[in-house]
């Protein structure tokens, strides 16, 4: 199977003639089906967005959703939403709330949003504030110590969502393919080149969902766990186990493209 995966795209940030250029360089790439790791748009023309794009290219599109995606909404209703508004649009799979999705006969696909939940680096001192905390409902209103509380929870939400769905995965498959948006680990969390400051790593990591990935992959050496995620506008990829790949996706605001082409056996 032949995979194009896309990463922190913003459409929104993309005139009409932008987008349909974008959307012509993944089909030149012959794509069977297309992954997204969030970061399409804003909540306001997400579901316009998305499905200009599958109806563009044709083949099915499995994703997650990032932060910007909530943007002028609110987590809990964009989420409903787009869960409700997905499974009658075809070719359209949002994996937040998805059980995992196979493949091929040995590669499953699952995923979950993830968030940045504020337990890796140092949020006490960080003097960053992230655009989120302004245009998310869930966030407005709130003081710090609030905000590190609604970071936590959506962090351990998304990682007990995860430990259900691979445990379970891993019972019937050899290769685990985790489609997230934010980083799960520190060493994942790029910045060029380098590993994200201790600034960044509490709105860039999420500590929560990397313990999950790390007990599963420990718990079953026969089996190759690998996630897909940006995020961090900056590529790499770290081995954190012999079986425990991160890959991190880069990305340009107005300038979308091609994280990579795979090919799924």
């Amino acid at each position: 199977m032949r995979v194009v995966w896309v990463t922190d795209i913003h459409l929104n940030f993309l005139r009409p003639k932008e987008r349909a250029a974008f959307y012509s360089s993944i089909d030149d790439a012959q794509p069977e089906v297309v992954f997204i790791t969030g970061d399409i748009a804003e909540a306001p023309c997400l579901r316009e967005l998305l499905l200009e794009m599958q109806l563009a290219i044709a083949v099915p599109i499995y994703f997650v959703l990032g932060n910007h995606d909530f943007y002028h909404g609110s987590i809990e209703v964009v989420r409903r939403d787009i869960q409700d508004w997905s499974q009658v649009q075809p070719g359209l799979h949002y994996l937040t709330g998805l059980q995992s999705i196979e493949l091929t006969p040995k590669t499953v696909l699952l995923g979950h949003d993830g968030w940045g939940d504020g337990r890796l680096g140092s949020y006490e001192q960080s003097p960053v504030r992230l655009s989120d905390q302004e245009l998310i409902r869930d966030f407005q209103g709130l003081n710090r110590e609030a905000v590190l509380g609604k970071l936590q929870s959506l962090g351990d939400a998304a990682a007990q969502a995860l430990d259900e769905t691979l445990t379970k995965a891993l019972d019937s498959y050899q290769e685990v393919i985790c489609l997230t948006h934010v980083p799960p680990f520190k060493e994942a969390c790029w910045y060029q080149g380098k590993t994200g400051n201790d600034d960044w790593l509490p709105y860039f990591a999420c500590q929560a969902v990397g313990d999950v990935l790390r007990k599963i992959a420990k718990a079953s050496p026969h089996a190759t766990i690998t996630v897909l995620c940006g995020h961090t506008h900056h590529s790499g990829t770290v081995e954190m186990l012999p079986n425990l790949r991160v890959i991190t996706g880069s990305a340009e605001y107005g300038e979308p493209c091609i994280s990579d082409v795979l090919e799924i056996s």
